[in-house]
């Protein structure tokens, strides 16, 4: 899946000579790519878990964290209609979907704590539900960007920021929708910390 939208990120980076040329010398464009390259390291971090018990606790949260995406990118796809910047049920709809987000990856620390296993399990757990939830969302987020925003209206559309305008139309919705792909990838994770440490706090071990 990383590599899946590691290939949807790049497609859409096209021209990659003009990554450079975004704000921040780049930076916007090749953010999520470093994010991402984190996933695969800590991806082979988890996956090293030799104990059974707790690599069938990992492969429940990573069910989860699926129905999460699931999730997920409904919230991005409600989030990218016409129109839904102005709508107040769209906004309600979509941190619905996220509110329902994080409860699913507070479950998955659950598990691990009703599993034997203490918060710190819990916590990683949870991060792992959330590592494939917003994997599916940033999927959703860059797949969705290719059909939701207008054409430019100039012949460059990679020049940089001047003042608050950064450029055509095309250009503003790629930034604005690399920025966001960056915090779903990286603020994902954190609040699923802590909703692995706040679910642990509230389960008990399963007796016997």
């Amino acid at each position: 899946m990383i590599l899946a939208d590691l290939a949807l990120l790049g497609y859409r980076l096209l021209p990659w000579d003009q990554v450079l040329a975004l704000p921040g010398n780049g930076a916007t464009g090749l953010d999520p790519a470093v994010t991402l390259l984190g996933y695969i390291g800590v991806s082979w971090w988890v996956g090293s878990a030799r104990n059974e018990s707790a690599r069938r606790c990992l492969f429940s949260a990573a069910w989860l964290g699926v129905f999460a995406g699931v999730l997920l990118a409904g919230a991005v796809l409600v989030s990218g209609r016409p129109g839904a910047a102005e709508s107040g049920q769209g906004h309600g709809l979509q941190y619905g979907l996220m509110a329902a987000t994080v409860l699913l990856w507070g479950i998955a620390g659950a598990r691990g704590v009703r599993a034997g296993y203490g918060a710190g399990f819990a916590m990683l757990c949870a991060l792992w539900s959330a590592m494939v939830s917003c994997l599916m969302g940033f999927a959703a987020l860059i797949g969705g960007s290719f059909y939701s925003y207008a054409p430019g209206q100039t012949a460059d559309p990679w020049k940089q920021y001047e003042g608050l305008a950064i450029g055509s139309e095309a250009t503003q919705a790629l930034v604005k929708t690399l920025l966001t792909g960056t915090g779903y990838l990286l603020l994902g994770p954190l609040v699923a910390l802590v909703a692995g440490l706040v679910f642990a706090g509230f389960t008990k071990p399963a007796k016997g």
